[in-house]
């Protein structure tokens, strides 16, 4: 699944749109479907998303020796 696949089911599964989740993050719904479309929503981007829909964000490493190495949004948009 690619990270615009997981915008789009996000906001499936939120209920709103992809124009309004732009707006809510300051873009413009034309600006963010080109990102969505060429693949590039950044992971500051994927925090911003989180933190104003109030979810948690997380992406990581978890190596062989069970280590994890991740970035989290701050919890549930706070």
């Amino acid at each position: 699944m690619t990270t615009s696949d997981m915008v789009r089911e996000l906001c499936e599964k939120m209920n709103i749109s992809i124009s309004e989740l732009a707006r809510r993050i300051g873009q413009s719904p034309q600006n963010f479907n080109k990102k969505l479309q060429r693949g590039t929503v950044s992971v500051k981007e994927m925090i911003e998303i989180a933190n104003v829909l109030g979810i948690l964000f997380e992406q990581g490493f978890t190596l062989p020796d069970g280590q994890s190495i991740k970035i989290y949004s701050n919890k549930y948009g706070g």
